[in-house]
């Protein structure tokens, strides 16, 4: 059965914002009601068509109001948040997991409620030297993460499975998207391939699997509007190596020795730059991989972006002019690659 009146969380951002204006604009569903604490930029609010916005914060308990008093039949939470805002970490950890919890308190007291649909990140699996090749739904971490938004999303994920015990007449589907890139999205990814000269681990060179926004709209909009219920892994095909990528945005790699890398991301914090947490400083060290074939058999989508197209993708978008051309730099492999050959 479709949806006839969704709820979407985090309205006032890429995600949830443009998730709200497609399914406004699909005349199958009576009403789209969009909720966040902020209201959305004008441009975005155009784009949001018949959306109702609603100004409330999902940590109240009023949200259940909205929920029952609509009628809410389909809720999409997209409000879950990867870097701190403006209230800080502490802020930004209450949002995500109080507010939860709040969500699903309303949407437990609501016999309307069918369908649920959570933002999750594949950061539930960690990044530890002992990782796996590929993560799958099924496996757990080797290291589970300690703090962070990976650490939320692993508490998030928790109290989803425990409303689907007390109510598992609600279909329940949960994304664990991979870092996100594309040319609207501001993360502390994005923020980190923006800078001119990108701090790298010595000895690390991590896999990175990457997801266009593009993308992630689509599945979130396929996963609101039919009975997919389940755990997904989201990303692009393939990985590019973390050296590769930073060749890519042609950005200057600096090496830093691994007991300097908390100072200066302490630096980089102080100075509003990036503030990367200590689980996505293990990630940009170790890096991640899932295996996508639940996404494509099961769910019934494929990405239409590779992780390398996702990449440049954000690169062209962002109009990222190169510190060092590319092309030089594969031009002076190449000729070194000759030369090593000849050597032989």
């Amino acid at each position: 059965m479709g949806p006839n009146v969704v709820l979407v969380t985090g309205v006032s951002r890429f995600l949830g914002g443009h998730l709200a204006a497609r399914l406004a604009a699909n005349p199958a569903i009576d009403r789209v009601l969009g909720v966040d604490t902020a209201q959305p930029g004008p441009d975005l609010l155009r784009r949001m068509g018949r959306t109702e916005f609603v100004r409330a914060d999902i940590r109240n308990p009023l949200i259940a109001k909205v929920i029952s008093g609509a009628g809410v039949d389909t809720v999409v939470h997209a409000a879950v948040d990867q870097h701190a805002g403006p209230g800080g970490r502490a802020t930004t950890k209450e949002m995500n997991v109080i507010g939860t919890m709040q969500l699903l308190a309303a949407c437990q007291k609501s016999e309307l409620v069918h369908k649920l649909v959570v933002r999750s990140t594949s950061a539930v699996y960690g990044a530890s030297p002992r990782d796996p090749a590929v993560f799958t739904e099924d496996m757990e971490p080797k290291d589970l993460p300690s703090s962070g938004y990976a650490k939320d999303a692993v508490e998030i994920e928790g109290y989803v499975r425990g409303f689907g015990r007390r109510r598992p007449d609600v279909g329940i589907t949960a994304l664990r998207f991979c870092e996100l890139v594309g040319p609207h999205i501001d993360v502390p990814l994005t923020r980190y391939f923006a800078m001119p000269v990108v701090p790298v681990v010595c000895g690390y060179d991590a896999r990175l699997q990457l997801l266009h926004s593009e993308d992630a709209l689509a599945v979130l909009e396929r996963a609101a509007l039919h009975d997919l219920p389940g755990v997904y892994n989201v990303g692009g095909d393939g990985v590019l190596m973390l050296s590769q990528a930073i060749r890519r945005a042609g950005r200057v790699p600096l090496p830093v020795p691994s007991a300097a890398v908390s100072p200066l991301a302490g630096f980089l914090r102080g100075a509003r730059l990036v503030d990367f947490s200590p689980e996505q400083l293990r990630y940009l060290g170790f890096g991640r991989a899932v295996d996508t074939s639940r996404l494509r058999e099961r769910f019934g989508y494929t990405p239409r972006w590779t992780t390398a197209q996702a990449f440049d993708d954000f690169v062209r978008g962002r109009g990222l002019r190169p510190v060092v051309d590319p092309e030089n730099v594969r031009a002076v492999e190449t000729g070194v690659g000759d030369l090593l050959a000849r050597l032989r």
